[in-house]
């Protein structure tokens, strides 16, 4: 019976270490975003922009198309271990913050991405086009920071 109690905290501090691979993800690429990537916006042009946006773009939404997924369930996962407890909160807040954010994306940021992998030739359009891009993924980096304060907390509370 011991040893069974050590083998499952040893999965479910495996999971939450997960989520919080899963969050630190989304938290390094969304401040990559904002540290690296949005100051030379105002470079980009409709003869050079494609280079700098549509492949990573195509690339980063396979991956976390499936990331997403296992985070959801990681996160139910843990939801369902901790339920008598208060710290099954935190959890709670991830899946939200996911949910919020996958609706954003996929409402508001998608239909922007197939314009932009389209090609955009009116240099006007590029630039209103990145403005609101890049307006938007500030929100997501905002509930991606939170997901990560959420999924580090969590773990952190378990493991001390």
């Amino acid at each position: 019976d011991r040893l069974r109690r050590l083998v499952m905290d040893a999965l479910l501090v495996a999971n939450m270490m997960l989520l919080l691979l899963f969050a630190s993800m989304y938290l390094g690429t969304g401040w990559s975003l904002i540290l690296f990537s949005f100051p030379i916006a105002d470079q980009l042009t409709v003869d050079n922009y494609a280079l700098q946006f549509n492949q990573q773009v195509a690339s980063a939404t396979r991956f976390f198309t499936y990331m997403t997924t296992a985070m959801l369930v990681s996160a139910a996962v843990m939801i369902a271990t901790q339920v008598p407890s208060l710290y099954v909160v935190l959890p709670i807040i991830v899946i939200a913050s996911v949910a919020l954010v996958t609706a954003l994306t996929v409402v508001k940021i998608f239909p922007l991405n197939r314009a932009m992998a389209a090609g955009i030739t009116d240099p006007n359009v590029l630039a209103a086009t990145l403005r609101e891009w890049i307006r938007l993924n500030w929100v997501r980096v905002g509930f991606w920071t939170v997901e990560w304060i959420c999924a580090a907390l969590a773990l952190g509370l378990r493991i001390r």
